[in-house]
C-alpha cells in the first residue's frame, strides 16, 4: 500500500520536470495520479465515410493507401510526405504529412488503416486531405482518454505515468469499500473502475466507473465528516452549568420566535455537556440568527468564558458587533471588534483585553485567529456565512481555545436531502420561522421596457421617507465591454443627472478600502444617503430596517440562492417591502428562476429549485469550503445520495472508528484525502 502512497517522482517515467508540474496541480503520488480523471474521450472504434468527415475538425477514418508520392523539401526546410487512399465506398483522401518520416515509412500501398487528424479541403487539388494523421491499426485502447491541459503535460504523458500507477495497483489488490458494500449497491471493484475510466473498452464501462467513483466519492466525505464530528467529541476543558436566561429574554425589545427559542435550548444543552458542541444554525434570510447567537454569547459570559463571533467580511463583523453591543452590554457584558483595519494602537488594546479577559466577547473577520491574539478562557467560537470561511480556518480558531464550543451560522439554506452530507460534521438547528410583524418582501419580475415605471415606483418609496438598494452587476462598464451591463458608477452618475436628482445616492463596491465601505454604510444607515448603488456586496448582513425597495438590475446575470439573498436586505422591519427584479435578455431557464423567485419567499424552496436547476456545480465546495471537492458526484442524484447514506450508517454501527482489518483501505484513503485539504484532525 506504501507504494501508491510515496511521492510520484519514484515512477520510472516521472521525470524531474514532470514531477515539478505535477506538484503544481497538486498530483503528488501514485494514488493521486490515479484519481486525475480524464476529461474527455476520443472513440476510434467508429470511423466516419471520408464523404462524411467534418472539414478542420479530427475525424476517424478507415482508407486503403493506393499510391506514396516522393517526398518534397520546401524552401524553409520542412519535408512534405504525400500520399493517396481511399475509402470503402470508393472516396479518395490525400494523406499529408509533415516532417514525420517513420510515420510515412509505416505507410504500406495496398494496405488498410484506420487513421485519426485533422480533415481539410485542398480547393487546388479539390478533394479532402488528412494532415499528420495518427495511426491507429495496432492501438492498445480503442478509446483513448484526454486529461485536462497543462503547460508541460500533454495526455500521452498522463497516460505512461498512470499505465505504471495502474500496474502498482494490480500488484497491491488495493481496495476501499468492503466487499459486502459493493455487493449491496452493485459497485465495480476499486481497481476494475480505475482501469475502466483510464484504459475503457466500451463506452458503458466508464460509466459504471465513474458510478462506483462517484458514490466513494460521496461516501468518505460524508464519513470523513462523521470522524471529524466523533474525534472533537471529547472533554471540554471549560464545562459551563445551566444558568437563569431569564434577564438575557427580558432585556430584548422583542419576543423570540418559537424557533429561536428552541435554537437557544438546544445550544444551551450543548454546552452543558462535557463534550464541545458542534451546531450548525441555519436560517432563512431575517430569520433572527444574530439575536440566538447573542443568547449563546450571554451564557457563555454568565459562565466566566469568552466568545468569539467571526464573519467574513468587515461591513458584516461592524454590524454584529453594533448588534451584539446593544443586546448585551446593558447586560454588563463587554465587546469588543477585532478587524484588519484597526490602527496598531487599537489592536494592541484589543488584545491586552482579550488576554487579560477584560473583554469577554469579540467580533471580527479572520484578524480573531491571526498568531498575536492570545484568549484567556476561550469557551465558544462563531462563525458566520461559514461557508466562505471553510472546514480548516473554523478548526484553526477552535484551536485558540481548550476545545471550545463551535457554533457556526448560515444564511445560505440547503435542500434537506443535502444537509446531511454538506454539515457531516455538525449538528443542525434550524431558523424556519419569521419574526413577528414581518411582512413577506413582494417580488416582481419586469423587463427592461417596464423600467421607468419600477423606477417611478422606487421614487414613491423615497417619498415616504424610506431608502432603496439598487444592485448592478459590474463596478465599470469596460469590466465587459461585450455586454450590456449596467455598472455601478456608470449607473450612479445617470440617475443623479436624471431620474434621481432630488435623491441622495451613493455607490458600494467590492474595490472600496474597507473604510470608505463602512462610512458609506453608516451613512446610509442613519438615512443620510437615500440610494445605495452597489454590487453584491450587500448581499449578506447588511441591515437598514428603513430600507424598503431592492432593484436588481439584469437580474438575470444572478443565480437564484444569490437573488434570494440580495431580497433579503429588505423585509428587516415591519414596513411592507419590495424586490424588483429587471431582466433584457432573459433565456428561458432564467424566466423560469424569476418567475419561482416571484412566487415564494422560503429559501428553503428556492435552494432546492437552484440546484435543480443549476445542477451540481460547485455546491458542495461553496458550502463546505477547504474539503476535498467533487469531481463525479452529482448533488442531484437523491438515489446515490440515499444508498451513501446508507452504507455510511452500516459501516459506522459496525465499526465506529473505521479500525477493522477489512476497513483498512479506507480509513486510508479517507485520511490521506482530508489530510491533504488540512484537515488532520483524523489523525
Amino acid at each position: 500500500m506504501t507504494r501508491l502512497f510515496q511521492s510520484i517522482e519514484h515512477l520510472k517515467s516521472v521525470s524531474k520536470t514532470r514531477y515539478k508540474v505535477y506538484q503544481k496541480i497538486g498530483v503528488l503520488t501514485p494514488y493521486d495520479l490515479l484519481y486525475y480523471l480524464p476529461r474527455a474521450y476520443k472513440d476510434y472504434r467508429e470511423p466516419v465515410a471520408a464523404a462524411d468527415a467534418v472539414p478542420d475538425m479530427q475525424n476517424v477514418v478507415k482508407v486503403t493507401v493506393t499510391e506514396k508520392k516522393r517526398p518534397v523539401m520546401t524552401s524553409r526546410g520542412m519535408q512534405i510526405f504525400r500520399a493517396d487512399s481511399v475509402d470503402d465506398d470508393g472516396t479518395e483522401l490525400g494523406i499529408v504529412i509533415f516532417n514525420q518520416r517513420f510515420t510515412f515509412m509505416t505507410l504500406e500501398t495496398g494496405k488498410s488503416y484506420i487513421m485519426y487528424g485533422k480533415i481539410v479541403f485542398n480547393s487546388t487539388e479539390n478533394r479532402l486531405n488528412i494532415q499528420n494523421p495518427q495511426l491507429l491499426k495496432d492501438m492498445e485502447n480503442p478509446i483513448e482518454a484526454i486529461y485536462p491541459q497543462t503547460t508541460g503535460l500533454t495526455s500521452p504523458m498522463v497516460r505512461t505515468n498512470i499505465k505504471e500507477c495502474l500496474q502498482i495497483l494490480d500488484e497491491l489488490s488495493f481496495e476501499t469499500l468492503p466487499s459486502e458494500i459493493r455487493d449491496r449497491f452493485g459497485l465495480m471493484a476499486l481497481p476494475k473502475a480505475l482501469h475502466a475510466i483510464h484504459q475503457p473498452e466500451t463506452l458503458e464501462q466508464i460509466d459504471e466507473a465513474k458510478h462506483r467513483l462517484a458514490f466513494e466519492e460521496l461516501l468518505r466525505l460524508q464519513l470523513g465528516l462523521y470522524l471529524l464530528k466523533i474525534r472533537a467529541e471529547k472533554k471540554t476543558e471549560y464545562p459551563m452549568q445551566k444558568t437563569d436566561m431569564q434577564p438575557f429574554f427580558d432585556s430584548l425589545p422583542f419576543s423570540l420566535t418559537s424557533a429561536q427559542e428552541k435554537a437557544v435550548r438546544e445550544i444551551v444543552s450543548d454546552m452543558a455537556g462535557t463534550s464541545p458542541m458542534n451546531r450548525l444554525l441555519q436560517g432563512d434570510v431575517g430569520s433572527g440568527k444574530t439575536a440566538v447567537a447573542a443568547a449563546a454569547c450571554y451564557f457563555c459570559a454568565r459562565n466566566g468564558c469568552q466568545s468569539v463571533l467571526m464573519a467574513p467580511t468587515e461591513i458584516l463583523a461592524e454590524q454584529h458587533y453594533k448588534t451584539l453591543t446593544g443586546f448585551l452590554e446593558g447586560l454588563g457584558i463587554s465587546v469588543t471588534l477585532l478587524t484588519g483595519s484597526l490602527t496598531a494602537k487599537q489592536k494592541k488594546t484589543a488584545y491586552a483585553a482579550i488576554a487579560d479577559g477584560s473583554v469577554q466577547v469579540i467580533v471580527g473577520t479572520h484578524a480573531v485567529f491571526q498568531k498575536a491574539v492570545e484568549y484567556q478562557k476561550l469557551g465558544l467560537v462563531i462563525t458566520d456565512e461559514q461557508h466562505r470561511f471553510g472546514v480548516a480556518q473554523r478548526n484553526a480558531l477552535a484551536r485558540k481555545g481548550g476545545a471550545p464550543h463551535k457554533l457556526v451560522m448560515s444564511a445560505t439554506p440547503i435542500p434537506r436531502t443535502l444537509a446531511l452530507m454538506v454539515y457531516g460534521d455538525l449538528e443542525v438547528s434550524v431558523l424556519n420561522v419569521m419574526p413577528n410583524g414581518r411582512l413577506p418582501v413582494q417580488t416582481f419580475a419586469v423587463t427592461g421596457k417596464l423600467r421607468q415605471r419600477a423606477m417611478n415606483f422606487l421614487i414613491q418609496e423615497l417619498e415616504k421617507k424610506h431608502q432603496a438598494y439598487i444592485v448592478c452587476p459590474a463596478i465599470d462598464e469596460n469590466q465587459d465591454s461585450d455586454s450590456e451591463l449596467k455598472a455601478v458608477t456608470a449607473y450612479a452618475e445617470q440617475a443623479k443627472q436624471s431620474v434621481l436628482k432630488n435623491w441622495n445616492l451613493a455607490v458600494l463596491h467590492g474595490q472600496m478600502s474597507a473604510q470608505e465601505k463602512e462610512e458609506t454604510m453608516k451613512k446610509f444607515h442613519q438615512h443620510e444617503i437615500d440610494v445605495l448603488v452597489c454590487t453584491t456586496v450587500v448581499e449578506v448582513g447588511v441591515d437598514v430596517p428603513n430600507a424598503t425597495v431592492m432593484l436588481i438590475e439584469d437580474a438575470e446575470r444572478f443565480g437564484l440562492s444569490q437573488l434570494h439573498q440580495l431580497r433579503g436586505r429588505v423585509g428587516r422591519s415591519s414596513l411592507q417591502s419590495y424586490c424588483i427584479l429587471i431582466t433584457e435578455h432573459a433565456t428561458e431557464e432564467a424566466r423560469e428562476r424569476l418567475k419561482l423567485l416571484s412566487s415564494t419567499t422560503d429559501g428553503f424552496q428556492v435552494a432546492e429549485a437552484d440546484l435543480k436547476l443549476r445542477g451540481p456545480g460547485d455546491f458542495f465546495g461553496s458550502m463546505q469550503h477547504g474539503l476535498p471537492p467533487l469531481k463525479l458526484a452529482k448533488l442531484t442524484d437523491t438515489k446515490m445520495l440515499h444508498d451513501v447514506q446508507e452504507a455510511a450508517q452500516f459501516l459506522i454501527l459496525s465499526d465506529p472508528n473505521l479500525q477493522k482489518p477489512e476497513h483498512h483501505a479506507l480509513y486510508t484513503d479517507i485520511f490521506y484525502l482530508f489530510s491533504k485539504y488540512g484537515l488532520n484532525e483524523l489523525d
